[in-house]
């Protein structure tokens, strides 16, 4: 199958073309760009003698005649002017950006300060959260994947809101990134001496990943209060961890609740739930479709801590994104993604 990115130059992008350049099935057909139409290497030194594709600029059309799928890893508020111009000509289409995630227009002016996309958009793109939303992304040729925050929490919080084992009103997420979740624009808060030797909490309780991390707990249970979530910027390159603070409303201890999160996700490939006591780091998952989670019943609270990394260009983007082509596909959704973590 033949397959498109749009935004090849942005992280995103590159860690497509990266899983893409070695995936069995899918071939990349052409890369695109709003800027200027150089070899990609030029953009990408560490592709030169890898690939000698152009970015090209961007023509719908063009782009739909020749390829099956699009991958577009264009900023939020970009993304919503491009999709629309591949409705209705055939092509699967895969957005990274935020603006297909929430159902509620009024929502996302609020929280990205974009204006929202057609209604008819909203209803028909499917949130692409793999592990948990499986027949419908089988089902449907226009998907919004997932935020690297939002997967993280997701994951770490599904099993425990699915089976109502905690209080609906207590759920606190305090989650870490790395500065590659900010993306390649240039930023004061990003270079190098403001981030090395430094730990910065930024976005408190305006993130605007929290809507699209509560609108799918609500899905799951309407009764989930709105969720305590503030983000952290991580003096490391890739990687994210969500330690996540909830109640439980029955007597469950560690072991039992290991049991449990290792029987939801029995079918899952990409999600490994760590033995007691043991719990993960960022760099064991860094480079790879992971989702690695540890668990802690804390008999003297009542609490459960729950921790979940992944890496935030693979996880929380670009490998989730194939993931879910392959899934649409009827491929194994492993395939082309069995990347072992780069360690250390």
């Amino acid at each position: 199958m033949q397959v498109s990115i749009i935004g090849t130059t942005g992280y995103g992008g590159g860690e497509l073309f990266r899983i893409l350049h070695h995936h069995p099935i899918f071939r990349i057909q052409s890369v695109h760009t709003t800027r200027d139409e150089i070899p990609l290497f030029e953009e990408y030194p560490h592709l030169n003698g890898i690939t000698s594709l152009k970015l090209e600029h961007i023509d719908a059309e063009k782009i739909a005649k020749h390829s099956d799928i699009v991958f577009i890893a264009a900023p939020s508020g970009v993304s919503s002017k491009l999709v629309p111009a591949f409705l209705d000509t055939g092509i699967q289409i895969i957005d990274l950006s935020g603006d297909l995630r929430l159902t509620d227009g009024e929502l996302y002016r609020k929280w990205y300060k974009h204006e929202p996309v057609g209604s008819n958009l909203l209803e028909n793109a499917v949130y692409g959260l793999s592990e948990w939303n499986k027949e419908k992304i089988i089902d449907s040729s226009l998907i919004a994947n997932p935020g690297c925050y939002p997967t993280a929490t997701l994951l770490g919080l599904a099993p425990v809101i699915k089976q109502k084992l905690i209080d609906p009103e207590m759920i606190i997420v305090d989650a870490k990134s790395g500065a590659s979740g900010a993306g390649r624009s240039v930023s004061k808060n990003l270079l190098f001496s403001e981030i090395n030797e430094n730990f910065r909490i930024y976005k408190v309780n305006e993130h605007q990943h929290i809507p699209e991390i509560q609108q799918q707990l609500n899905l799951w249970d309407a009764e989930i209060s709105p969720i305590t979530f503030n983000t952290h910027l991580l003096p490391i390159t890739r990687g994210i961890m969500a330690t996540i603070y909830v109640k439980l409303t029955e007597n469950i201890n560690t072991d039992r609740l290991i049991e449990l999160y290792k029987e939801q996700y029995l079918n899952n490939p990409f999600v490994r739930i760590r033995q007691k006591g043991n719990f993960p780091s960022v760099k064991e998952v860094s480079g790879s479709n992971y989702c690695d989670i540890g668990l802690h019943a804390d008999e003297r609270t009542g609490r459960v801590t729950i921790v979940s990394v992944i890496d935030n260009l693979m996880k929380g983007a670009a490998g989730q994104a194939v993931q879910n082509a392959n899934l649409m596909n009827g491929l194994n959704e492993k395939t082309g993604l069995e990347f072992i973590p780069m360690y250390p």
